[in-house]
């Protein structure tokens, strides 16, 4: 069963050293997207990644649409990883949505996971009243009408504004790649899923502390996102970097590995 399990989501595990960082993808992208930033950990740390069900080299013959309608289904699966590798107390590292995807895994088996390294995380990227989520229905209505319609349409609009750095568009064009890469119709439903979430009342149920990076001039989960989570959290810190955009770990990951490294050696036991 726990080789099943490794295999399926295509588990990989690097490194050594006595605290063991999860690093867990965003929406329409896979594990290699943290190449920049797992070996500035590799060398002092057990580093762990892997693919969501139907993204990367994950197994995608037991994906069910049915199961992946809410980011539950994600908490369950890394849930079901970190067991299946007899961690505890690991740190979560997740980017955008599979930040608060780490958020609801901690709050099911707390013991698990001793912190939580938030990047453009986002509790609803909805606009609903004095909180700004970034989006309005209509607009992320029509992104998915696009999926359906438009199977390239999609990704030449949401890459270059997730990644927000025009003065380097093979940054852009390599996330366009993956989104372009990810199976329809896992892609259309992870981005409902993701898009039309709202947990923002899950906030006060996490276990653990946490640290939210937030990037500048992020269209995806912009500064005041980043604020609502720091203000809601149980236990947080708010960290603002320099880097633009909504993939710090792609565009500016010396700086990214610095503030992680800078939080865990804050919270080291």
């Amino acid at each position: 069963m726990r080789r099943e399990i490794l295999r399926r989501f295509n588990v990989q595990v690097r490194g050594d050293g006595p605290r063991t960082l999860v690093f867990a993808h965003g929406f329409g992208c896979d594990q290699d997207m943290w190449r920049f930033l797992v070996p500035a950990f590799e060398a002092d740390h057990r580093v762990v990644l892997f693919d969501y069900l139907g993204m990367g080299k994950a197994d995608r013959s037991t994906y069910d649409p049915r199961r992946y309608g809410k980011l539950d289904a994600y908490a369950e699966d890394l849930v079901e990883i970190v067991q299946a590798l007899e961690l505890e107390r690991a740190v979560l590292v997740g980017h955008s949505v599979s930040g608060m995807i780490g958020a609801l895994a901690a709050i099911r088996a707390p013991r698990l996971f001793s912190h939580l390294v938030m990047i453009g995380p986002s509790p609803c990227y909805l606009e609903d009243g004095d909180y700004h989520g970034g989006f309005q229905r209509a607009d992320l209505e029509g992104l998915l009408d696009m999926m359906v319609h438009n199977d390239l349409g999609w990704a030449d609009l949401l890459a270059p504004t997730v990644m927000q750095n025009p003065e380097r568009p093979e940054l852009a064009a390599e996330l366009h790649a993956s989104f372009c890469a990810t199976d329809p119709i896992v892609a259309k439903r992870f981005a409902e899923a993701t898009f039309f979430s709202d947990n923002r009342a899950d906030l006060a149920r996490v276990p653990v502390p946490a640290l939210v990076l937030q990037c500048s001039h992020d269209n995806i989960a912009p500064d005041a996102v980043g604020e609502f989570l720091h203000a809601h959290l149980p236990a947080s810190q708010l960290h603002r970097l320099a880097a633009t955009g909504h993939c710090p770990h792609l565009s500016h990951p010396e700086e990214t590995a610095m503030a992680i490294r800078a939080y865990l050696a804050a919270t080291a036991a």
